[in-house]
């Protein structure tokens, strides 16, 4: 049961694509109660939350899966530094779930910032605070965890699926500055037998960091380089930035102003700000003509044989706004006949520290959306959303039967039917590994599927051991992409001195394609989570529910991984007996039987966990140097078989639209004598192991 209640006059923000079985209510909002109006400053819902009681959700955000005790801020922003004092990141993600006194979903679909509460002035209430404007909260009621979300999620749309080659390991870092650079980290990878499938390309590529232009003295002949690429089966994944570069003779300025196409201020003039390629304008991506502008720009590298793309700097990042600049300059003029003393000193600092990404900034320039003008704070969150958006409408045009690589920084839900999310620039700490095994679930639930964190960190020094447990977590998760920046230590694998553990682990991944990319599958045509928290499969486990650091992927394997720096091992809770593979390769494993409860499981760095159910199976394939090269002809099965296990494998050829997924079904049966049948669009050969 899903029931909407609309407050104000909401602006629409397309989050919502199936109404079928949503009941529209002009009762009082089970559970919450609506304690102040503010006067016209917001609204506030407040819910008595009982004392064990579970929040789960609010997709990519800070802190463990279990987000009771913090509160958090719906308000897309740009900020690497995921520390826990932190109230928001990169995405908006307004979906949680309550399990306790009562269980239900809420989902505030607003594009204005919302302020969630989850116990953090008052320990047991939980309390929802709406900035002003109008907006649409959902209540969701069902028998289950899991059944709220596959409600959710039907009501919001299937979550994106990407080609398959998209699921590979992508070696990124902002600083390959040319071809050379590129063909030296693809070279480097082959000899060492690490296996590839994609390079990304940072902002370095571009001419002068404008959208849509491919440097020529980096790149001469880049149609021919792409080409190049793909000969080695490599794929080029380039950034689009936000900023569109103010400059005479550059055909995305020229045609955006001609048109009418950029945000613009309260007197009519086109907002200027500033990020990478210095003074620009933002393409008003809200407003449906300049959206589709905007999308079939993608066209220009796509005819170059380029097929993926990032999005990034779309919350929109602001490193100025260009008249609150000029005010700060003219303040700063003023300090110069202070004294700086201790409250002028860090009155100064203070302002110049606070000049990117400035509330007032956000507040300064307006959008047309839907035949109305509206100022951007009002509707800040959707930014990113309907930038990926733009490019996933105008991939419809221009390749309407094939996948395309897309994943964004910033993200409303609504954005996973366009493309995936990456976790933001992270930094190379275990603390963020962590953090990256607790979004997973999260995410999931708001949609989006296809995500993943950088390996090893984005920002600071990575260690040999902290990259190794990261990919030892990232070889799971559906984006698998290793990105630095630009000042930090080089992190390609093939820079260690243990490559060869690097280079079984990821041949693990690949090995592990047929079983990820079938649950990947699965869980975007019906609906569901790629990623559980324990208790969504044990929900009568009450000791499950405190594992915070386990997760199930798929319906039958669990994962545990090692976050702890020089740790040998990790304690690990077990809701019923389970098969356990050690493994170092696809080919190297140890295997043992585990009795239901806590156990002390050995791992050494360079070991990975995986945890089988009873009655389950998960397909294991010969891996290769790229995707292309994996052999499913003969898949092996990782299993814990004491009755009877059924398993539906999923493929196809990677590339073309998924029309009728079904028909990729292959439906595979383990007896408990060791006998495997397989019916449906593959009957290969399976070996039990």
């Amino acid at each position: 049961m899903m029931k909407k209640f609309v407050f104000g006059n909401p602006i629409e923000t397309d989050a919502i694509v199936c109404r079928e079985g949503i009941v529209e209510s002009q009762e009082k909002v089970p559970y919450f109660s609506r304690v102040d109006d503010r006067q016209g400053e917001g609204c506030l819902f407040a819910y008595e939350m009982g004392g064990h009681d579970i929040i789960y959700g609010l997709g990519e955000s800070i802190r463990g899966i279990n987000k009771r005790g913090w509160i958090y801020e719906s308000n897309c922003t740009d900020d690497p530094i995921h520390t826990e004092n932190k109230r928001s990141l990169y995405a908006a993600h307004n979906f949680f779930l309550v399990d306790g006194k009562g269980r239900f979903g809420v989902f505030v679909d607003a594009p204005q910032k919302v302020t969630f509460d989850f116990g953090y002035y008052e320990r047991d209430r939980l309390t929802i605070t709406v900035d002003p404007g109008g907006f649409i909260l959902y209540i969701l009621e069902g028998e289950s965890l899991r059944q709220i979300v596959r409600e959710f999620r039907h009501a919001i749309g299937r979550s994106y699926i990407p080609p398959k080659w998209g699921m590979g390991y992508g070696q990124s870092r902002w600083g390959y500055q040319n071809a050379q650079d590129i063909r030296q980290v693809v070279r480097q990878h082959r000899e060492a037998g690490v296996p590839l499938d994609s390079v990304y390309m940072d902002i370095d590529y571009m001419e002068r960091y404008k959208d849509f232009t491919v440097d020529k003295g980096k790149f001469p002949d880049f149609p021919e380089f792409v080409k190049e690429m793909k000969g080695q089966n490599i794929h080029l994944v380039p950034i689009i930035d936000a900023g569109v570069k103010i400059e005479e003779g550059y055909p995305a300025y020229e045609e955006g102003i001609e048109n009418g196409y950029f945000c613009k201020k309260e007197d009519g003039t086109e907002f200027v700000g500033g990020v990478w390629p210095g003074r620009v304008h933002f393409p008003d991506m809200l407003k449906e003509e300049a959206r589709s502008w905007f999308g079939q720009k993608y066209k220009f590298l796509i005819d170059q044989g380029i097929d993926g793309f990032w999005n990034d700097m779309n919350e929109p990042a602001l490193f100025y706004g260009e008249d609150h600049l000029k005010d700060i300059f003219r303040e700063l003029g003023e300090y110069q006949k202070k004294e700086l003393d201790i409250e002028t000193f860090f009155g100064m600092k203070d302002m110049v520290l606070g000049l990117s990404n400035h509330p007032k900034d956000y507040q300064a320039f307006y959008h047309e959306y839907k035949g109305e003008v509206i100022r951007h704070d009002k509707v800040h969150n959707l930014y990113g959303y309907y930038m990926t958006r733009a490019a996933g409408e105008a991939f419809e045009k221009i390749e309407p039967d094939k996948r395309l690589l897309m994943f964004s920084r910033a993200s409303y839900i609504g954005m996973h039917r366009y493309g995936g999310v990456w976790m933001g620039d992270n930094c190379s700490w275990w603390s963020h590994l962590l953090l990256n095994l607790q979004m997973l679930p999260g995410l999931n639930m708001c949609g989006f599927l296809y995500t993943g964190a950088d390996l090893g960190g984005f920002g600071s020094d990575v260690t040999e051991d902290l990259l190794l447990r990261w990919l030892e977590l990232g070889i799971f998760t559906p984006l698998m992409r290793n990105h630095s920046a630009q000042g930090t230590r080089l992190q390609e694998f093939y820079r260690f001195g243990h490559v060869e553990s690097f280079r079984n682990i990821i041949g693990l991944r690949y090995a592990l394609l047929p079983y990820l990319y079938s649950e990947y599958v699965k869980a975007a045509m019906t609906d569901d989570m790629m990623f559980l928290p324990l208790p969504f499969a044990y929900p009568d486990d009450p000791a499950a529910a405190g594992v915070e650091d386990q997760l199930m992927v798929g319906e039958g394997m669990m994962i545990a991984p090692v976050y702890r720096q020089n740790a040998r091992g990790r304690y690990v809770y077990l809701p019923e007996e389970m098969k356990l593979y050690r493994m170092r390769s696809e080919e190297s494993m140890e295997v043992q039987v585990l009795p239901a409860g806590h156990h002390y499981v050995e791992a050494e760095l360079d070991q990975v966990l995986i945890f089988i159910r009873p009655d389950h199976v998960a397909p294991l394939a010969k891996g290769g140097c790229h995707v292309e090269e994996v052999d499913v002809s003969c898949l092996r099965l990782l299993h814990f078989i004491k009755t009877e296990a059924v398993y539906e494998l999923y493929d196809d050829d990677g590339y073309r639209k998924i029309t009728d997924w079904e028909q990729g079904v292959t439906k595979i049966t383990v007896a408990v004598n060791g006998e495997v049948t397989a019916s449906g669009s593959k009957t290969g050969t399976y070996v039990l192991i």
